[in-house]
């Protein structure tokens, strides 16, 4: 049975943690080093640069609108495919286990978003208007 009373504020932690954990991870990549490291790096690895372009709008649109709980059903679905790489990413260079920096972070994190597109915006989310195929997909009543 789901708590009807608590399950917003329940959403509105997981969103706000999913955030915090872009913005830090943003915060490491663009402030403690160059993000050109970054870039250059997985461009050396054969990447396409628009698969890294999709990295960097995923990540920073996710940090943004999760946290003012914006679209933030479409915005978790649009940052798994991005995670999803990123679990891909080590588990073919580190393995699973977190002491050598494995896959098993982005891979719950996957999990988080998905759970996150499940329960929608929650509590203290900004109010913005419906997007078109949201409209359709709404029961009309009689």
């Amino acid at each position: 049975m789901i708590d009807q009373r608590t399950a917003p504020y329940a959403a509105f932690l997981l969103r706000v943690t999913i955030a915090g954990l872009f913005i830090a991870h943003l915060y490491g990549k663009c402030v403690l080093k160059p993000i050109s490291l970054w870039w250059n790096g997985l461009a050396k690895l054969g990447y396409p640069e628009w698969v890294l372009a999709y990295a960097l709008s995923a990540e920073f649109g996710s940090a943004v609108l999760l946290l003012l709980g914006v679209y933030t059903r479409w915005v978790s679905i649009y940052a798994i495919p991005m995670m999803l790489g990123a679990t891909h990413f080590w588990m073919l260079r580190k393995g699973y286990w977190f002491t050598e920096a494995g896959w098993e972070l982005p891979f719950v994190w996957t999990i988080m978003l998905a759970v996150q597109a499940l329960l929608g915006d929650g509590a203290f989310a900004v109010k913005v208007p419906r997007l078109p195929w949201e409209r359709r997909l709404q029961p009309t009543t009689a």
